[in-house]
């Protein structure tokens, strides 16, 4: 049976290191992209050569979609079950950071509702309709494996950044939809698990490379490294293969031990 996973903004970053790590398990993989087609194409490429190197032979498919925007979700979702007839993952993983980070006493509402609007009412309501559709696919085969939803959020879910509040707040309100979704789908078998990654070398954390070369050389996370995308990916892999089938509304921090409080 062919497995299917849809990752938001898998074009690069994060998204790209789930979905080569996915790849390599054998999924068949929707990749979904906001703006950058080129990235996009070039992660479905990559991933369909590391299927191979591992034996697998998969298929990948890319589909343009803002997740901010109703009728972007609703094609995303239709998009997916038109192309492989069923979903068995989704990885919500689409987010942005401000665009200036700005103190918070200086700090835009316009900024604010960009970060709301992408980061928590479009994982929201996609998993919204994701839930809808996997309940269906449940009742019409039960005897197949269930459907998981994974979320990826971020240690700003706890931990105040004053020059990126906006942030801060966006993560910590999606930090909620995994206890609500785990409470609502769990008697239906459908698992849902948050992944809050810590420091990770990407695009986005690249302007700021000094600074937490610095703070991790001085002790920030007690296993003296930067993240990377395939650290999370690895974290994704685990829920995909269900090896965690006891466990659901479960947060799996990948984040270096940052969390942990030491004296």
């Amino acid at each position: 049976m062919k497995r299917v996973a849809l990752i938001t903004g898998a074009s690069r970053g994060i998204g790209r290191g789930i979905a080569l790590e996915l790849a390599k398990t054998g999924w068949h993989l929707v990749i979904n992209y906001a703006g950058n087609a080129a990235a996009a194409s070039q992660t479905a490429a990559d991933c369909l050569a590391a299927a191979q190197a591992g034996g697998h032979a998969i298929q990948t498919a890319t589909c343009q979609a803002d997740i901010s925007i109703s009728a972007d979700r609703a094609r995303l979702l239709d998009f997916t079950y038109t192309t492989f007839g069923r979903l068995d993952l989704l990885v919500n993983n689409a987010g942005v950071a401000p665009n200036v980070r700005a103190d918070i006493l200086e700090a835009s509402e316009e900024s604010f509702d960009r970060l709301i609007n992408i980061n928590v009412k479009g994982p929201y309501f996609l998993t919204q309709l994701a839930a809808r559709r996997m309940l269906e696919q449940v009742a019409q085969a039960p005897e197949e494996p269930r459907p998981r939803i994974v979320t990826i959020s971020s240690i700003s879910a706890y931990t105040a950044s004053t020059n990126r509040g906006d942030y801060c707040i966006a993560k910590a309100a999606l930090a909620m939809l995994t206890p609500l979704y785990a409470s609502r789908l769990a008697d239906s078998g459908i698992n849902v698990y948050e992944i809050r990654p810590g420091v990770i070398a990407t695009d986005m954390t690249g302007p700021v490379r000094e600074k937490y070369d610095k703070l991790i050389s001085e002790g920030l996370t007690p296993i003296p490294r930067w993240g990377t995308p395939a650290d999370v990916g690895k974290a994704v892999v685990a829920i995909a293969l269900d090896l965690l089938p006891f466990s659901t509304g479960e947060v799996l921090n990948v984040d270096g031990g940052f969390h942990l409080r030491r004296l």
